[in-house]
């Protein structure tokens, strides 16, 4: 195995007499940064946070004097660090590095530190995803080597690796480095964007496209989209008449309060500005009341599209939410997985969906991910989930070639003493404890001096957001006991002393995740049955009217369906572990004999 040399990092002042600072340099390490490809991360710190430019150059020096005397004149980030007094450079050299190599790691430093708590925000925003090159396959080992040595100048923004992977605005990053059927999507769907966006220049008149891009859980959904978006700005940036999508407006939607979090948050880092007074990302509802069919935007992407609704409601008038914006937008991308459908106002009609899917087809604007990217485990554990799933079966446990974690616990006091236990090692990461919603809940009439509970025997654990509220006292469960209501619950350090739902983890990974499945699901007769009536989730068991033309409007149920679904996204959590208790006596013991004895100790 090759050989990788340590990295060369010299820390400097970002001063105007910049060249007295690089008479420091080292004579052995004049070639490499002088003569090599250099990255470099220009800092400030105001008020605890700190504001970054990470970029990579041929000739830092060049590339210096650009940055103090050229580009204060039109870029105010450059003004900005220049009327300060404290700013620090660092350079970043290594005797592998080529173009290709800093871009990567430029990219990879950019999705770190945008992810970072103490990074209020990344200058240089460019996305630099490079295919294979010469020196590729050391990219990784030299960024753990390049992080670490930074770690040692600056720990507040150089944290753990590890921490910064847990957090959900990394997961939701738009630096992923893509997948190639990533790719292949997301330069289909470009195409269609271009297309559109050019013939309605010059035609007005011309169709909304829909864009459907179909995928199950964990399928790399949401980081496609995040990355679609975030290039449709940055091309929107650019100067007039530079491309076709010059000064066109996207907008990225989701229908689910802590994933907006997380987008208005990697928004807010990267400076994703606002149109106006509006915000470029937002709930559906919103962009619908503030929109008219008169003036379409150019672009909308609806992230988890499956939670729009397909009737009215208090906050939304209308009956179908993608047809309302189908009709503000000239192209609408969606990502959908009916399997992740949880309610009944989110239900669509069949034919009508099949007839979606048919156009879209037809016109190419159909795309299916299909490898899975969250759960880190040899197929015969996904096929083992799966088949619980699709198939109402469970399966012999299997040995997990790759070594995924999958338990029974004979409690849920075991279940979530393990949870605690992973989620405080740092080596193991973020871990939470979720339930189906067979507990009663209501997020705003808690009983007189209780909180709403998850309680099985003597055991009971609050449900999510009940301890979150500021009056309640910290308890010893965790390390990390600390309230931070701008964090999604996923991700809340005080979140692992309640137990989450499918209102609160859908969309987010968690390394570890312990599912306590309720009364609603139960084995009979060698299958997994679901029943509605133990369920408290009303909205997910109640009937929906569909109103059929020339017909009386017909009540359909769609509770099995929608506690399928609901078991669905509790059970594909997990990154590298998922653990399980099951309340009904007949699911209990129908898998715990499938664990068999030599899983168990």
């Amino acid at each position: 195995m090759e050989r990788v040399a340590e990295p060369i990092i010299y820390n400097l002042d970002y001063t105007e007499k910049m060249d007295n600072q690089y008479e420091i340099v080292e004579p052995n390490d004049e070639r490499v940064i002088f003569k090599f490809p250099t990255v470099y991360i220009v800092h400030h710190k105001k008020d605890s946070k700190y504001t970054v430019y990470v970029g990579e150059t041929t000739d830092i020096k060049k590339r210096t004097f650009q940055h103090l005397k050229v580009d204060i004149k039109s870029r105010e980030d450059w003004l900005n660090f220049s009327e300060e007094s404290d700013v620090k450079m660092f350079v970043i050299g290594h005797e592998m590095f080529n173009k290709s190599l800093t871009l990567d790691i430029e990219n990879k430093l950019m999705h770190y530190l945008s992810s970072t708590d103490t990074v209020s925000g990344v200058n240089n925003r460019r996305l630099n995803q490079q295919n294979e090159y010469y020196t590729s396959d050391n990219m990784e080992t030299i960024f753990s080597k390049i992080w670490r040595k930074l770690r040692s100048f600056e720990p507040d923004i150089f944290p753990t690796r590890k921490r910064i992977e847990d957090a959900a605005v990394f997961k939701a990053s738009p630096f992923h480095k893509l997948t190639q059927e990533q790719v292949n999507a997301k330069e289909q769907i470009m195409l269609r964007i271009v297309t559109n966006i050019a013939n309605s220049i010059s035609n007005n008149d011309v169709e909304s496209k829909l864009i459907m891009v179909n995928g199950e859980a964990g399928s790399g959904k949401t980081v496609l989209m995040s990355n679609l978006f975030y290039e449709l700005f940055q091309e929107s940036s650019l100067g007039k008449n530079e491309t076709v999508l010059s000064g066109i407006t996207p907008y990225l939607l989701v229908n689910h309060d802590q994933q907006l979090k997380v987008y208005k948050e990697i928004a807010k880092k990267l400076g994703i500005n606002k149109k106006g007074e509006e915000n470029l990302v937002q709930k559906p509802t919103s962009f619908i009341n503030n929109h008219s069919p008169e003036n379409k935007v150019d672009v909308v992407i609806v992230d988890e599209a499956h939670l729009l609704l397909t009737q009215g409601k208090q906050s939304y008038r209308g009956k179908n939410q993608l047809l309302d914006l189908l009709e503000r937008a000239k192209v609408v991308v969606i990502v959908f997985d009916e399997n992740q459908i949880l309610l009944t106002e989110q239900v669509w009609e069949s034919e009508y969906l099949d007839k979606l899917k048919h156009e879209c087809n037809l016109n190419q604007n159909y795309i299916e991910l299909k490898n899975q990217m969250r759960i880190h485990s040899g197929q015969e554990t996904v096929r083992w989930i799966r088949n619980i799933i699709d198939n109402n079966t469970i399966g012999d446990i299997p040995r997990d070639s790759k070594g995924y974690d999958l338990k029974i616990f004979n409690s849920p006091s075991e279940m979530e003493e393990e949870i605690i236990r992973r989620n405080n090692n740092e080596d193991m990461g973020l871990s939470r404890m979720v339930a189906t919603y067979d507990w009663e809940y209501s997020q705003n009439n808690a009983p007189e001096g209780e909180l709403w509970k998850v309680t099985v025997g003597d055991w009971s654990m609050p449900w999510n957001f009940e301890l979150l509220k500021s009056k309640y006292k910290k308890t010893k469960k965790s390390k990390k006991s600390i309230n931070d209501n701008s964090l999604a619950w996923a991700e809340n350090p005080k979140s692992i002393e309640e137990i989450g739902s499918t209102f609160s983890v859908q969309g987010f990974d968690l390394n570890y995740v312990g599912v306590i499945i309720g009364p609603s699901v139960s084995f009979k007769d060698g299958k997994v049955v679901f029943l509605p009536e133990n369920s408290k989730n009303k909205k997910a068991v109640r009937n929906r009217t569909f109103e059929y033309e020339n017909d009386k409007p017909k009540k359909q149920k769609f509770g099995e369906t929608l506690l399928k679904n609901e078991l669905n996204v509790l059970l594909t959590r997990g990154v590298k572990g998922l653990y399980i208790y099951a309340v009904d006596p007949d699911l209990q013991r129908e898998l715990l004999k499938r664990q068999g004895e030599k899983h168990n100790g």
